[in-house]
């Protein structure tokens, strides 16, 4: 038995960590954007520089310790979209306009799925276990992964609901601080309570299974 599939719920917490990678990987030049453009007169284009110099040092890193691309390409074309926007726009708050865009349609698709009754972190983690469909067929599990979705429905919500009104208003230190508050640290909570979620009914089904299967039983002791 594959580790996906013994403990699902704990590669999806594993999944969840490293994708936070992702998340400092355009966390950080915003922070070097806030900097540079408050510190610097609100002059926006040596702002939008450092930023793509910082998300560019952040990609040269990743590289030379060979960790996966991923979430390094993913950031950096966060941060590229994002400096491409303002500079066309000539805004400084539109930097985060990007940023709030995918905010809106993380949160879209999660609350949609669970108006069509199909709660996303139900397909994820039956993507994960190689059975997207099965977890259907078990109101518990159905209950469960509905309550793990509103959970990503209030951390994508949240971020839209503080950090509109700021960009709204044009201010972009608030707008930057909001940003980097409710980025990795609220993305990385959102995992540990999913988890918390889970855990108990699938640690409750494999109890079941292993007693069973019955501590005789050669295929159990193969598993373990």
């Amino acid at each position: 038995m594959s580790q996906a599939q013994a403990h699902p719920e704990a590669v999806l917490l594993e999944r969840a960590i490293g994708g936070w990678r992702g998340m400092f990987d355009s966390g950080l030049p915003a922070v070097v954007f806030v900097a540079v453009y408050l510190l610097n007169g609100r002059v926006l284009q040596p702002a939008l520089i450092a930023a793509l110099g910082a998300g560019v040092v952040i990609l040269v890193w990743r590289l030379i310790r060979r960790q996966p691309l991923t979430q390094v390409l993913a950031g950096f074309a966060g941060v590229a979209i994002s400096a491409y926007v303002s500079s066309r726009t000539g805004e400084a708050r539109d930097f985060f306009l990007w940023g709030l865009i995918v905010n809106v349609a993380y949160g879209s698709a999660f609350l949609i799925s669970l108006a069509v009754r199909w709660p996303l972190m139900g397909v994820v983690v039956g993507a994960i276990t190689g059975d997207p469909t099965g977890w259907r067929r078990d109101p518990e599990l159905r209950r469960i992964f509905a309550a793990a979705t509103w959970v990503w429905v209030l951390v994508f919500g949240g971020r839209i609901l503080v950090q509109v009104p700021l960009y709204l208003a044009g201010w972009v230190g608030a707008l930057g601080t909001a940003k980097i508050i409710m980025g990795w640290p609220l993305f990385l909570f959102g995992a540990y309570v999913t988890y918390r979620l889970l855990r108990p009914v699938f640690a409750q089904r494999r109890s079941a299974e292993a007693a069973a299967e019955g501590p005789g039983d050669p295929s159990a002791q193969k598993s373990t």
